[in-house]
């Protein structure tokens, strides 16, 4: 049993073999030393997502009401006039002049994700909206421009004083980043009306156009790479943006002509090269260490895979990483509800079990503070993680994962951990945890993280029963979820 586990471990770390599952292909950086960051980052398995901007304010999905396609989250609810929508995306952008949180506090964030446990953050320096929050000289859309409040606030390019403090707190720093830009007149073109979210010209037709485009995007990438010191993730959506095939883009095209009629065509397939080969190899330049996530667009520059506010069902053999709303949506939402700390402790566990990394995402608000559930989720998950941190932190997935309730991961000290989830209604530890899936060595001890002491246990066929005193039981040392550890599995295993 403990061979196969030993051989996915080996694929989950080992950088040059391509891995298949049911959303897209990954193929390795043949970079080492990305490989190696790779590997480190890995082992970081908790960080946090930030998305904020001057949509805040109207507290609604991030961007998307002013790109016109027939979805939900599309769907124009706030200002004056959002029956039309060239007023909306007017009324939409004019958001700048209001922006103004007066209360931003990065210092206080950062502390926050440190005691949490938290090892990274992603920051939102720019959405699909266009709107940058840090300081680029390609244009005056952004939080330092003129016209926005907050440009003369002391801290006003946010995004430098989110790196800063959060890397003063000792976690890395990763730049999100939109490859489209709706506001930008070389992606969006005035001439033209937006049809849905992709560039609303052929780049084909119009060469030297895209071509501006193409600079403003590397331009304002390497702003980030050369002015904000140490970025560590550069974490790249809308994935439509990418050089397509000929043959892909054919098949689109007919595929819309012969549905034409059939109803509101959502979106369509453009050749979007942005020249990612050129742009890395500069940012690496800038940047020696970079890991770049190009989400959803299968290649070498999509270092990781990024499953959306999701968890899969089973452990996937190379990088990935679930990005999951904590609370209310992705952006600042009104009286949002929050996971609860249980739910959030137990994502957590497994996840890392599969061998993915989490990060948990919060929306600050329109004045620059975080709801109070937020730093009540954080500061009981790093309650968790200041007893259970061995079952976590470079760890690695071990065969069969989870059963029933109860999650498995190893070190490479040979040592192996059980957490056992604990259901809501279930304050004291069972007396007895069994599992028949893994067994110990006959020679092996048993602890009860955040207790001293060993516990007995017994064989029971492949399996094993260790048992919990029941003055251990009724006061365990932590909530949510118990880790046993295992110090070496039966060899008669391997």
């Amino acid at each position: 049993m403990l061979k196969k586990s030993l051989s996915l471990i080996l694929l989950l770390n080992v950088g040059f073999l391509f891995a298949q599952h049911d959303e897209q292909t990954y193929y390795p950086d043949p970079d080492l030393n990305i490989q190696k960051r790779l590997t480190e980052w890995q082992d970081l398995k908790f960080g946090l997502l930030m998305h904020w901007g001057a949509y805040s304010q109207w507290g609604i999905v991030e961007s998307w009401s002013i790109c016109p396609e027939d979805y939900g989250w599309c769907e124009r609810k706030m200002g004056a006039n959002p029956d039309n929508y060239f007023e909306y995306k007017k009324e939409y952008e004019k958001l700048k002049t209001t922006f103004n949180p007066v209360k931003f506090d990065p210092e206080k964030w950062a502390q926050a994700a440190r005691d949490a446990g938290m090892k990274y953050v992603v920051f939102t320096t720019k959405h699909h909206d266009g709107f940058c929050m840090f300081d680029s000289k390609e244009t005056d859309y952004k939080v330092t421009g003129a016209g926005c409040p907050f440009s003369t606030h002391l801290r006003a390019n946010i995004t430098k004083a989110i790196f800063e403090a959060f890397r003063n707190e000792g976690l890395w720093a990763g730049a999100y980043f939109s490859k489209p830009d709706w506001h930008c007149e070389y992606y969006w073109d005035p001439y033209f009306p937006p049809l849905d979210r992709n560039v609303n010209y052929d780049p084909h037709d119009y060469p030297e156009k895209w071509e501006k485009f193409v600079q403003f995007t590397h331009n304002q990438i390497m702003e980030l790479m050369t002015d904000y010191g140490q970025i560590d993730i550069l974490w790249l959506d809308g994935g439509w943006v990418a050089k397509k095939p000929k043959d892909i883009i054919q098949n689109s095209y007919q595929s819309k002509v012969q549905n034409s009629e059939s109803g509101f065509l959502k979106s369509k397939t453009v050749n979007q090269d942005i020249r990612m080969d050129e742009l890395v190899q500069k940012a690496r330049e800038k940047q020696p260490h970079l890991i770049v996530v190009d989400r959803a667009v299968p290649g070498v520059f999509q270092n990781y895979l990024t499953p959306e506010n999701r968890v899969p069902d089973k452990m996937l053999p190379y990088p990935w990483e679930s990005c999951i709303i904590m609370g209310g949506g992705w952006s600042y939402t009104r009286d949002a509800q929050y996971k609860s700390a249980r739910e959030l402790v137990h994502m957590l566990v497994d996840i890392v079990a599969k061998g993915g990394n989490l990060l948990l995402n919060i929306g600050p608000g329109p004045d620059g503070t975080w709801h109070d559930d937020a730093y009540d989720r954080l500061a009981k998950i790093g309650d968790w993680l200041e007893i259970n941190h061995p079952a976590i932190y470079g760890s690695k997935p071990i065969a069969p994962y989870k059963e029933g309730t109860v999650c498995l991961t190893t070190q490479d000290d040979g040592g192996v951990y059980a957490v056992y989830l604990a259901d809501e209604n279930e304050p004291a530890m069972p007396t007895k945890i069994s599992l028949a899936s893994i067994s110990p060595a006959d020679n092996a001890t048993l602890t009860l993280l955040g207790h001293d002491g060993e516990l007995k246990w017994e064989r029971l066929g492949n399996g094993f029963a260790v048992a919990i005193p029941p003055s251990v039981g009724n006061n365990p040392p932590c909530q949510y979820a118990w880790t046993i550890r295992i110090s070496e599995l039966n060899r008669e295993d391997y």
